[in-house]
């Protein structure tokens, strides 16, 4: 997650309007897009304003096909429309050091995000303070209160939901540490810290999903996605690595054919396909409209990416398309 920025509202060292179609529905319009003659499979559903630090970095589906995201520059919760609207439902305070002493970014952003039944929302937010760093709660109609304390020194990037435990799992992209806490809050434990989740250069352990009996996690500095089974009373088991060679890959998700799985890749501005063997094809780039892409969600056919453009610093964007078309 190497961020680079710049524009009227980012003063920020590098680290790293509604469109054509709503986001509740994919067209299967024969348009013919930049890639060639095909059929279209992809469109910008909804467009954000990078000088606003209108950055998404992930996302959570709400029932009736709207998305939250966290804006990681903004320091907001936004959720965007059917409609491709996007409303502003919580800005994180900035600390007093503006965010500087954030590891690796050295600004404060809004991270990982998680929606449970109820439409509580559970995200996390990096600031290099001991007093704002963690897992934040925001019921609906609600204002953010924090649940939990993580380190200041680390980076919670991605975070899942066990809905079987009513656990979080939070990825710490620098102390390559896995940390978990109920949703009712308290003190995290550190779930499992290895090796193969650990930061070299830009991010260690990334993206983290629940799926079929294990946590997967992507680490973005080895290009990896990682599987660890839950052993009995939820301990880790023996992690595996289930695909390499996935140049900067930020998060990632299902595609609901078993262990088959849609990862971004920030830098390359590309989404694969990686089937359960580790074969991989690319289904989308940046001729389909991707911008340095930090996440993915599916919702039966459909397929969101969220654009964050650190690098390209253009058009920070939600790209939906097809998942049939995308096979």
């Amino acid at each position: 997650m190497n961020k680079k920025l710049s524009g009227p509202a980012l003063t920020v060292a590098a680290v790293v309007i509604a469109g054509t179609f709503g986001l509740a529905s994919v067209s299967a319009a024969a348009a013919t897009p930049s890639g060639g003659a095909a059929a279209q499979v992809a469109h910008v559903a909804a467009h954000f304003d990078l000088a606003k630090g209108q950055t998404p970095e992930n996302g959570a589906l709400e029932p009736d096909g709207s998305l939250d995201v966290t804006f990681s520059v903004a320091r907001q919760v936004a959720r965007v429309g059917i409609d491709g609207r996007t409303h502003i439902l919580a800005t994180m305070p900035l600390p007093a050091d503006g965010g500087v002493n954030t590891p690796v970014l050295h600004f404060a952003p809004t991270m990982g995000i998680v929606r449970t039944d109820d439409g509580t929302l559970y995200f996390l937010y990096a600031t290099g303070t001991s007093d704002l760093t963690g897992v934040w709660r925001l019921k609906p109609h609600g204002t953010p209160e924090r649940i939990a304390a993580l380190p200041a020194d680390g980076l919670p990037n991605g975070m899942a939901l066990d809905r079987r435990t009513s656990r979080l799992y939070i990825a710490d992209s620098v102390r390559g540490t896995i940390w978990t806490v109920p949703v009712t809050g308290g003190t995290p434990t550190a779930w499992l810290s290895a090796p193969e989740l650990a930061y070299s250069a830009i991010a260690g352990a990334n993206g983290v999903k629940v799926h079929n009996g294990a946590l997967w996690v992507s680490n973005t500095d080895d290009g990896t996605i990682l599987r660890i089974p839950f052993l009995p009373g939820g301990h880790p088991g023996q992690l595996q690595v289930r695909a390499t060679g996935l140049t900067t890959v930020d998060d990632f998700t299902f595609t609901g054919a078993g262990d088959e799985i849609l990862a971004a890749l920030n830098h390359t501005n590309t989404v694969v396909r990686i089937r359960p063997d580790g074969h991989q094809t690319t289904v989308l780039t940046a001729a389909d409209g991707l911008q340095n892409p930090t996440a993915i969600e599916v919702r039966g056919n459909s397929v969101y990416v969220l654009n964050a453009a650190y690098v390209t610093a253009e058009d920070p964007n939600v790209l939906v398309a097809g998942l049939r078309e995308l096979r």
